[in-house]
C-alpha cells in the first residue's frame, strides 16, 4: 500500500476512536447514573405549615408536644408552638406528657403543671395526677393540636398519651390534628403481643412491642379498631410526611426523651427496654443509655467490660448507683432489625442469684405477657423465644396493613 494511502487510513481510524470516545463521554455527562441520585429530603408535618395552618386560624388551640415539638429551618429549628404564636395562631395552653414539656424530667417521674417562662402559657401536665386531659381543661379550647416524636416501641409511653389525649377529644366534641413526625424503628414488627389483661400505661393495646408504625397511622388504627374508650371515634385529622417510607433511615436532631441520647440507643431501645422490669441496668447513669447493661450480681468472670452508674441528666436514682456492674458494651452494634431476647438472655444466664434478676410485675407490664419471662427462667433461646411469637405477629400486620399511609 502506498504510503500516502495508508497515513490517510490511519487518520480515519483514530478519527472514529476518537470520536466515539467523545460520544461516549458526553453520554456520561448528559445521563446522570440512578445510583448516584440523593433521595428527597424527609419533611416532617410541622413543616407543611399550609397543610394545617388554616385549620387553626381564629380558634384556640391546644397544642401537646415536648422538646421534639419543633419546626425545622436553615439555621436550626423553632418550637412549633412558638412558630404558631409568631403565625398569629391563639395557642392557649400547653399539654405535657411523660419528661415534661421541656424535657427535664425522669423516667417515671411525675410532672408538675406550670407556666411556660419563654410563652407565658399554662402547662398542664398529663403524667401526674392526671394523665388524660378534663372536660375543663379543654373547655375553652376549639381544636387540640399533637405533635411528639415518637420511638415506635410500646413500652414509650407517648402512645398511650396520644391515646388518652384522643378519647378527651371524642368525650369533648374537640377536634385533634396530628403531625406526623418519622418512627426510627419503623422498618419492622417484632416481640411478644400484649395481652389484654396485662395493659396497662406502658402497653394498652394488643400491639406487639415494635409495632412499625407512625404516631399518625397508629391514631388511625387507634380510630378504626374501636380501642377508645367506649369505642368512640375522635374527629382526627393527619398531616402526613413528605418523602417518608417505613424503611427510610431517619436521625433524629433532638433527643426523644433524656435517656434516649443517639440513635444506636433508640435503635437498641426495643430489646434493651426489657431490662426496665429486671434489676439489671441498662445504661442509665451514663453516658450510654440503651447501649450497654450490667449490674453488680452478675458473674464478673463472664465479661470483660464494666461500669459505674452515677446520677446524671435523667437518671437521678440509676439502678446499682456506685456499684460496679458488669456486663456488655453494645455502642458499636449495628442497626438493628428486629427485637432480640439474646442479651435479656445473656443476663439472666450469668446472675449469681437468680431471685435478684426479675421485678415480676415490671417485666410483665414491659413484656405484655407474663410467658416471656417464664420461657428465660426455663432457658429457651433467642430463636425458641422469638418462634413463639410469629402468629401473633402475622395476625396483627394484617390489621396495621389498613392503617397504613406509607410504604
Amino acid at each position: 500500500m502506498p504510503i500516502l494511502s495508508k497515513f490517510k487510513s490511519t487518520v480515519l481510524l483514530l478519527f472514529l476512536v476518537f470520536s466515539a470516545c467523545k460520544g461516549q463521554q458526553k453520554d456520561a455527562e448528559t445521563t446522570p447514573l440512578a445510583e448516584t441520585d440523593a433521595p428527597a429530603p424527609i419533611v416532617v408535618a410541622a413543616n407543611r405549615t399550609a397543610a394545617y395552618l388554616p385549620h387553626l386560624q381564629g380558634k384556640n388551640v391546644g397544642v401537646v408536644g415536648n422538646p421534639t415539638t419543633v419546626v425545622f429551618h436553615k439555621k436550626g429549628y423553632t418550637h412549633l408552638v412558638d412558630s404558631l404564636l409568631t403565625s398569629g395562631i391563639q395557642v392557649k395552653k400547653v399539654f405535657a406528657p411523660e419528661h415534661g414539656f421541656r424535657g427535664t424530667a425522669d423516667a417515671g417521674e411525675h410532672v408538675k403543671d406550670g407556666v411556660d417562662t419563654q410563652t407565658g402559657l399554662p402547662i398542664i401536665s398529663l403524667y401526674g395526677k392526671n394523665r388524660k386531659p378534663s372536660g375543663e381543661q379543654l373547655s375553652n379550647l376549639d381544636i387540640i393540636v399533637f405533635d411528639i416524636q415518637d420511638v415506635g416501641v410500646r413500652f414509650y409511653t407517648y402512645i398511650a398519651t396520644l391515646q388518652l389525649v384522643m378519647e378527651a377529644c371524642a368525650e369533648n366534641n374537640k377536634p385533634i390534628i396530628l403531625l406526623d413526625r418519622p418512627n426510627p424503628n419503623g422498618h419492622y414488627v417484632d416481640g411478644p403481643t400484649m395481652l389484654k389483661e396485662h395493659t396497662s400505661y406502658l402497653g394498652m393495646n394488643p400491639i406487639p412491642l415494635v409495632y412499625g408504625m407512625t404516631m399518625g397511622e397508629y391514631a388511625q388504627m387507634l380510630n378504626g379498631e374501636g380501642w377508645l374508650e367506649s369505642g368512640n371515634k375522635a374527629d382526627l385529622t393527619v398531616i402526613p410526611l413528605e418523602n417518608y417510607t417505613h424503611q427510610s433511615e431517619y436521625q433524629l436532631p433532638i433527643r426523644p426523651s433524656p435517656n434516649l441520647p443517639n440513635d444506636t440507643s433508640i435503635n437498641l431501645y426495643p430489646s434493651l427496654g426489657l431490662f426496665e422490669g429486671t434489676n439489671v441496668n441498662a445504661g442509665r447513669g451514663t453516658e450510654f443509655q440503651f447501649q450497654r447493661y450490667g449490674a453488680s450480681f452478675m458473674d464478673s468472670t463472664k465479661y470483660d467490660f464494666s461500669y459505674v452508674p452515677e446520677p446524671n441528666f435523667g437518671s437521678k436514682y440509676p439502678k446499682e448507683e456506685g456499684e460496679t456492674c458488669y456486663g456488655r458494651d453494645l455502642s458499636l452494634v449495628p442497626r438493628m432489625s428486629e427485637v432480640s431476647m439474646q442479651w435479656v438472655i445473656d443476663a439472666y444466664k450469668n446472675t449469681l442469684d437468680k431471685s435478684k434478676f426479675f421485678l415480676t410485675d415490671g417485666f410483665t407490664k414491659h413484656a405484655g405477657t407474663p410467658l416471656l419471662q417464664q420461657q428465660i427462667e426455663h432457658g429457651m433461646t433467642n430463636d425458641e423465644i422469638k418462634a413463639t411469637w410469629q402468629g401473633d405477629l402475622a395476625r396483627f400486620k394484617k390489621i396495621r396493613e389498613k392503617y397504613l399511609i406509607y410504604d
